[in-house]
């Protein structure tokens, strides 16, 4: 039987992986109830046992979206997380301590919870002077320049009465309409869709070129006015008066005097958010006056004076009629739910993921089953559950398929993955898969060529590896077409005429000036991402020299570890790999590194080694590449050959023990642009 403190280390453990696939992989894979339960549940156990605490816990951190190629800022005041209720009695015992708390009259402000990603926004003399992301509550990622495109936030106040400096906070959203447009230009490029409006509106913010995000119209709410000189102690009367100065301020918010008041915007939202040209989840109550929000003042991870509930996932009950299978580019093979038509959050839905074979096991589903399906962030739908009591007396488990559905190759799985693979190289699903990588925009970007017509393509014989792209010829593709049928059943033709045939050849040919750190993207290596694909490059020089690097050589490389470096290896000891990249030369595709790109400025720091680590008043990224440029080499762990410890704010203490031990000389950000003067 599991002891208490087996099953606080179990969540503990479970709840930093799906922190870690909210926050960092923006792939999340249980709903924000789930994982709210799972949290409460960790709270009440280890208060009930502080024997067990640990400050490293889940619950004495929130999680961060800080990201090391944007400068970080400190928050004047924390941006911390509300307390999530989900019924009508949590909300009864919410207004029951404020009431407790305060001794004058009160009354809250109810808000829609918008499902974006949070932002601050400092004006100063009327115009914008900063826009800050969450992060971690304290700090924060500098995506001004990025926010600047966003066409709902105003760069100069209307008026004249507004505070000489103030700050506003609210979320950055992507409208339903730009992410439909959006996932379509993905998927016609070969690229991975985006999971939901909020990831994609995440994935938006971040990226480096600001002229990139403004062609992704992004919106943005505000909804929350900070700063020593604000127009009133109202906080519902000080974003009227915000919206007077151009701000956007949504006008869903309201005044509620109580419980009852509250519960029927709850009510009234709970339907009509569905038609709102944006996601939300919940809704926030706040108390309206702010001398009386000082009063009950903040928690450690949340303030006293708000809340939010939360939107149950709306889920239904509909049949499993069958499981299939589809394998991806990697081989690995995923089991998809077709399921008897339902209508879901304002869709009808027909299928849903189960992931991998533990959940078919872990959920004991079985065909003829009577299931629950939610929809994930509002847009995937998956399996959640069985209504066991509806379940057919005759049914049986579900046992995994043993072959491949495609090739009939016998499925492995490889020990500590949850995947099994189909390892037949020439399945044509991966085939298929490997030239959409190769073409997609981040790696060789070859326009009028997306997934519809790689399949016409492969379809007629015309290629079996991407080197067989660069033998297509006009006479080959015009005139050729096929009919595909979309899931929603619409059927519509893609083919060649003479205009697109000369457009997909011209982007074949201009794909042989992409520089190598991004062929070696495109051909697919596994665990070879585009950052590990340019740090491969840029030391190895040449394909030539890659393909005989030995596992020390590879492992030597900044963050470059035994699973990448057995993957490379693993890759160039396979004949036809060989000899597919000799066929992508003689094509005239760069398998050489443009060394003018790399070159250094000066060899101010030659033949010294750095482990950079913490946090810096410049992305990290910068400072490792004014490294490079100046004759020196970085790398990702401290040993008797590191020169220099370059340590910034929140350095990792494991690097400075080890440092220590070693005698490496420490050396801080202003000393390190000293180095360089000289």
């Amino acid at each position: 039987m599991e002891t208490v403190e087996q099953r606080i280390q179990a969540l503990r453990k479970e709840l930093e992986h799906h922190n870690y696939l909210y926050y960092v992989q923006s792939q999340p894979v249980i709903s924000d109830y789930d994982y709210d339960m799972m949290l409460k549940e960790l709270e009440k156990l280890e208060q009930e046992n502080p024997q067990f605490a640990d400050v490293n816990s889940p619950t004495q951190r929130v999680g961060s979206d800080l990201n090391v190629e944007f400068q970080q800022v400190k928050h004047q005041s924390p941006m911390l997380s509300l307390d999530n209720t989900y019924n009508e009695g949590e909300l009864k015992d919410f207004d029951a301590r404020v009431a407790k708390e305060l001794t004058s009259d009160y009354r809250y402000v109810c808000e829609l919870k918008y499902d974006g990603l949070s932002v601050s926004l400092t004006y100063k003399n009327g115009a914008l002077l900063r826009a800050v992301t969450r992060g971690d509550g304290v700090q924060g990622d500098d995506v001004t320049a990025n926010v600047r495109t966003i066409k709902s936030v105003p760069l100069k106040l209307r008026g004249t009465d507004y505070p000489d400096e103030f700050e506003i906070r609210g979320e950055i959203l992507m409208p339903h309409s730009t992410f439909a447009k959006l996932n379509a230009e993905r998927e016609e490029s070969g690229d991975q869709p985006f999971a939901n409006p909020r990831n994609a509106a995440s994935g938006t913010l971040k990226m480096q070129n600001s002229a990139q995000v403004a062609k992704r119209p992004l919106d943005c709410c505000l909804y929350f006015l900070l700063g020593g000189q604000l127009p009133t102690d109202s906080h519902y009367e000080n974003l009227e008066k915000a919206r007077e100065w151009g701000f956007k301020i949504p006008l869903y918010a309201e005044i509620c005097n109580n419980v009852d008041d509250i519960s029927r915007f709850i009510a009234k939202w709970a339907v009509e958010r569905l038609n709102l040209p944006f996601d939300t989840d919940g809704i926030v109550i706040k108390v309206d006056n702010l001398a009386q929000q000082r009063q009950l003042g903040m928690r450690s991870k949340s303030p006293r004076w708000a809340v939010a509930y939360k939107f149950p996932a709306e889920r239904v009950e509909t049949l499993l009629e069958s499981i299939s299978y589809q394998v991806g580019r990697t081989g690995a093979v995923t089991p998809v739910a077709n399921l008897s038509p339902v209508r879901l959050a304002g869709t009808t839905v027909k299928r849903a993921t189960l992931h991998n074979a533990d959940q078919i096991q872990a959920l004991d589903l079985r065909i003829g089953d009577t299931v629950f399906v939610e929809k994930g962030g509002e847009i995937i739908p998956k399996v959640i559950g069985v209504n066991v009591g509806k379940r057919p007396a005759d049914s049986q488990p579900t046992l995994f398929i043993t072959h491949c559905p495609e090739c009939g190759a016998t499925l492995q799985r490889n020990e500590g993955e949850a995947a099994w693979v189909c390892p037949n190289d020439d399945c044509p699903p991966q085939v298929k898969g490997r030239i959409e990588h190769f073409i997609s925009r981040k790696a060789m970007n070859i326009d009028s060529l997306g997934e519809g017509k790689v399949e016409l393509l492969y379809d007629k014989g015309l290629i079996r590896n991407v080197a067989d792209l660069y033998q297509l010829t006009a006479q080959q593709l015009i005139g050729l077409e096929k009919m595909i049928t979309a899931e929603d059943g619409t059927v519509r033709k893609i083919g060649f005429g003479q205009r697109s045939a000369e457009n997909m050849l011209a982007g074949i040919e201009a794909s042989k000036k992409v520089p190598f750190e991004r062929v070696l993207y495109a051909i697919g290596i596994r665990f070879v991402g585009e950052t590990i694909a340019q740090k491969l490059a840029r030391n190895f020089k040449t394909i030539e020299t890659l393909e005989k690097a030995s596992h020390e050589d590879m492992i030597a490389v900044d963050e470059i570890g035994e699973r990448i470096a057995q993957s490379v290896i693993d890759f160039f000891a396979h004949p036809e790999n060989i000899a597919l990249v000799e066929h992508l030369k003689q094509a005239g595709l760069q398998f050489v590194v443009d060394e003018s790109a790399f070159q250094a400025k000066s060899d101010a720091l030659k033949d010294k080694t750095f482990v950079v680590s913490g946090v810096f008043t410049i992305p990290r990224d910068d400072i490792k590449k004014m490294i490079e440029e100046n004759g020196g080499k970085n790398s990702g762990s401290i040993s008797s050959k590191t020169d220099y410890l370059l340590a910034g704010d929140k350095m990792g203490p494991e690097k400075l023990k080890k440092a220590t031990s070693l005698g490496v000389k420490m050396i801080s950000e202003e000393e390190f642009y000293s180095l360089l003067s000289k």
